[in-house]
């Protein structure tokens, strides 16, 4: 099991462009994995830089339907002809977040991808419905259940075809589950229903087994302390061997789970990489 950012909000890597996204690439069991794309195609230029070779990709999964992790689909498929791309069938909603005067954000949050590559990418769109096996041991989620006490920290709204919007349920999110001999590698791209749901599903997906590794943005730059606090003991209390906060997780809530975890604690940035 190996992975690399190809972006993030941060940059770690000699050359390698940082923008507000997220995008990994993965090798495990012979297989090459994309997860998520970024926001734009700026993914492919660090993956150059990295010696990626992302025409080899054999699956690209999406976590969600924004534009942080869908922009660079267009990009990757100049560079990729026949990688199929995994994408809840939710996840192509208009929708848009709140500024904090409380006015519509002027550019959707959605996925923006233009008529026309939309068309051309199609026919290797495969849209999910529950959970999609990409093989055994490599799982697509499908929408993450709810879980009280985890409520979503951040409302975003649909705009419907009337010009009403309404609250977006963030049902089209999705994690990347692989399962290794160590245990379980769970990639969440922003965990919008929480990062805790998030890992209780993957458990309940294989059979209760630990997970060994957590790559995850969480989502807790605007939550509350206390949500905060109760997040990270549930990550302590799961005793994994590897977490690594990334993209929408804050600067707070990454301080916080380094000083709970220590070394075992790892905050990525684009460059970064993993080797087991």
């Amino acid at each position: 099991m190996r992975f690399r950012f190809l972006m993030e909000n941060k940059t770690d890597g000699p050359g390698c462009i940082a923008e507000h996204g997220l995008s990994i690439y993965i090798e495990t069991q012979g297989r090459r994995l994309l997860f998520d794309t970024g926001a734009s195609g700026l993914f492919v230029q660090n993956a150059e830089k990295l010696g990626v070779d992302l025409g080899r990709v054999d699956d690209v999964v999406i976590s969600h339907g924004h534009y942080d992790h869908t922009g660079g689909v267009p990009a990757f498929c100049d560079c990729n002809k026949t990688a199929p791309i995994y994408i809840h069938k939710n996840a192509f909603h208009e929708t848009y977040g709140l500024e904090q005067n409380g006015e519509w954000e002027k550019e959707p949050c959605s996925i923006r991808w233009t008529q026309e590559q939309r068309q051309a990418m199609e026919p290797r769109i495969v849209r999910t419905d529950g959970v999609t096996q990409i093989s055994d041991t490599i799982v697509i989620s499908g929408t993450i259940p709810k879980m009280e006490g985890y409520e979503p920290t951040e409302t975003f709204f649909r705009k419907l075809e009337d010009g009403r919007y309404e609250a977006d349920p963030m049902d089209h999110e999705q994690i990347l589950i692989i399962r290794e001999e160590e245990g379980l590698y769970v990639f969440s791209g922003c965990s919008h229903r929480g990062v805790v749901p998030a890992i209780r599903y993957a458990r309940e997906l294989f059979g209760g087994e630990r997970i060994a590794v957590l790559v995850a943005g969480m989502h807790l730059y605007n939550a509350e302390k206390a949500l905060r606090k109760k997040v990270i003991g549930q990550i302590l209390s799961e005793d994994m061997d590897l977490v690594m906060p990334v993209h929408c997780t804050g600067i707070e809530g990454i301080c916080e789970l380094k000083a709970a975890l220590g070394e075992k604690c790892v905050a990525a940035a684009a460059g970064s990489g993993y080797g087991y």
